[in-house]
């Protein structure tokens, strides 16, 4: 239950609306258990089975003196107007009642939804928060598709399996304890035999819900495969078409569609069996209450009168309807916690990259960034090794070698976004980890050979994560990068939609729109992550122009494909297999006559 309590813990800040529900069910069982007790000195008066009451009684807080008060009363309406006219006067105070019940019942509903719906929100902006913080190795390991379910579907299911169940979490044990009282009051022997009787069906529903859990948590991790495929599906669908695979990832999708079907089948049938099985259990529980009851109305020393015994079962068969209703929610809040464990395996994994408490300030790059003794590896061999490097600020840099050599690592470790395993890498003669993080990624610019842009407005892809952006600087930093010839032409200029990863533009608009937006962020460090390699020649120049613009006069790091592209590099690195192997600039590496001039002539003959 560990993991319901953190789901209720979501609850805690919002205690005022709680409360409120809260009190409002004490009303409703309140205004409830006294249209029962009317009941007993009605059915004992109305025929004449007791006498009676001319004496006033003294009123204490108790429930036989609250009955012999109504006793009482109810006398008086019979000596002074008859029994029709009791009859009539019960009959209304008994609807008043039944009103305030169900006001009470109306309002308790009305404060608990605030609850519910906020405590979910909460739930939702922490996996948020926690999906955008954590290390891009964490999503290396994951499928996109299962935790999109997570997000969505599971927390969906939280919210349906556990906080509509807020209420009766609440309400029904506050109903079953007053219910319980009540029914102690009236008879303590048949109480007790009914609290003996009880735990044996509790007993029964326990078992069907611990199954229930560990199912429904594999339907669940089913409905995450399935998001996966689809994204899969939809992403890479020029290529399934491609390879006229659509039939192969039809038949993969219907097998999977249909073995989450099967175990959805099996979850519903054995959650849907908890009404008719509390049902069943319920009706024999109320036998054996008749049943026991009955020896006590008939023994010879009437243990129990004939008229408290009915009210005794009235009030049993409804203190029957909350604890159906937990047993329920019981079923029903077994499912919650198997997606509740998948939420909370995102939100309790390790952040990795963590900021010290202490971490230093940090808003401009002024002397130098070094890699000293850089080790690192994702798991277990090792990606880079003894790694030095000194990059001087103003300096352009570029990183050369063969595709998995380690290129791309090196730059994601000046951003932090993964840390070194041994090592460091000091920025300023400060090792990096000592800096805020926001700081350190403040002072970077990153253009990628895949263009990252989102379903939004040309102005807001280019100003991305800045604030109080003015047209005019969004404008400059587009006419430098080459993107405002082609903007102005588009619908809506720069307002204008570009789609789902900037679908609506050409791969160079895109990637001319990505250089805009570092422009605009004047970064003391420019990371090129093969900026021109997936262009076109007439896009590569147009690109090509802008970095050149950019660059000057600013710290840059640029990993190459196309070696002509980076022949006037201050210095150029040359990795393979995870180290350097060569350094210097692009005459020096040519006289060198080793791996870099062996890719120089490669290129040149192709």
């Amino acid at each position: 239950m560990k993991k319901f309590s953190r789901v209720l813990a979501y609850t805690l800040p919002y205690w005022v609306p709680t409360l409120l529900n809260i009190i409002f069910n004490l009303l409703t069982v309140l205004f409830s258990l006294f249209s029962f007790a009317l009941l007993i000195p009605f059915l004992n008066l109305l025929f004449g089975i007791n006498e009676l009451v001319t004496v006033r009684p003294d009123l204490h807080f108790s429930t036989k003196s609250a009955l012999n008060y109504l006793n009482y009363y109810v006398s008086q309406i019979i000596s002074q107007y008859g029994k029709i006219e009791a009859l009539i006067f019960i009959c209304g105070i008994i609807l008043a009642s039944f009103l305030l019940r169900n006001l009470g019942r109306f309002f308790a509903m009305y404060f608990i939804a605030t609850t519910r719906t906020k405590s979910i929100q909460d739930i939702r902006n922490d996996i948020y928060s926690k999906l955008t913080i954590l290390p891009l190795s964490f999503y290396s390991k994951r499928k996109k598709g299962d935790l999109m379910s997570r997000i969505t579907t599971d927390v969906q299911e939280i919210e349906v399996s556990i906080m509509n169940y807020l209420e009766m979490i609440f309400r029904d044990p506050i109903t079953i304890i007053a219910y319980l009282a009540f029914m102690i009051s009236m008879s303590f022997k048949l109480t007790l035999f009914v609290l003996l009787v009880l735990p044996l069906a509790g007993l029964i529903i326990g078992l069907i819900g611990k199954s229930l859990k560990q199912q429904s948590k594999e339907v669940q991790n089913r409905f995450a495969d399935l998001m996966a495929l689809i994204d899969e599906s939809i992403s890479g669908l020029r290529i399934i078409k491609g390879f006229n695979a659509i039939n192969y990832f039809n038949n993969k999708f219907q097998s999977d569609n249909k073995v989450y079907r099967k175990k959805l089948v099996k979850v519903y049938r054995k959650r849907d069996s908890s009404s008719p099985v509390s049902e069943f259990l319920s009706s024999i529980i109320i036998v054996i209450v008749l049943w026991f009851g009955g020896q006590m109305v008939l023994s010879s020393g009437h243990e129990i009168q004939a008229a408290d015994f009915i009210t005794y079962i009235v009030v049993f068969s409804q203190i029957m309807t909350p604890a159906k209703s937990l047993t329920q929610s019981y079923y029903s809040i077994q499912k919650g916690i198997a997606s509740a464990e998948r939420v909370f395996e995102i939100l309790d994994a390790d952040e990795v990259i963590e900021e010290k408490k202490n971490a230093l300030p940090i808003k401009s790059f002024t002397k130098e960034l070094q890699f000293d003794q850089v080790y690192f590896k994702y798991d277990t061999d090792w990606v880079l090794q003894d790694i030095n490097l000194k990059i001087p600020t103003g300096r352009m840099i570029a990183l050369v070698g063969e595709s998995g050599g380690g290129k791309s690592t090196i730059v994601d470790l000046i951003p932090r976004f993964y840390d070194v395993s041994k090592g460091k890498i000091l920025l300023d003669g400060i090792d990096i980890r000592g800096y805020k993080i926001n700081d350190l990624r403040g002072l970077m610019g990153i253009v990628s050979q895949e263009s990252v842009l989102f379903n939004d407005s040309v102005f807001n892809n280019i100003a991305f994560g800045m604030k109080n952006i003015s047209q005019e600087a969004v404008e400059q930093a587009a006419k430098i990068a080459n993107a405002h010839d082609f903007i102005i032409k588009m619908e809506d200029g720069y307002h204008t939609n570009i789609g789902d990863r900037g679908v609506k533009l050409s791969g160079g608009q895109r990637q001319r729109l990505s250089i805009a937006r570092a422009v605009l962020a004047d970064p003391d460090i420019l990371i090129l992550d093969e900026a021109t390699s997936a262009l076109d020649t007439e896009s590569e120049r147009l690109v090509q122009d802008a970095l050149s613009k950019i660059m000057k006069n600013r710290t840059t790091l640029v990993i190459a494909h196309r070696l002509s592209t980076i022949q006037n590099a201050d210095e150029i690195v040359v990795i393979q297999k995870g180290k350097i192997v060569e350094r210097g600039t692009h005459k020096d590496l040519v006289r060198l006559d080793g791996f870099y001039n062996r890719l120089q002539k490669m290129q040149s003959f192709s």
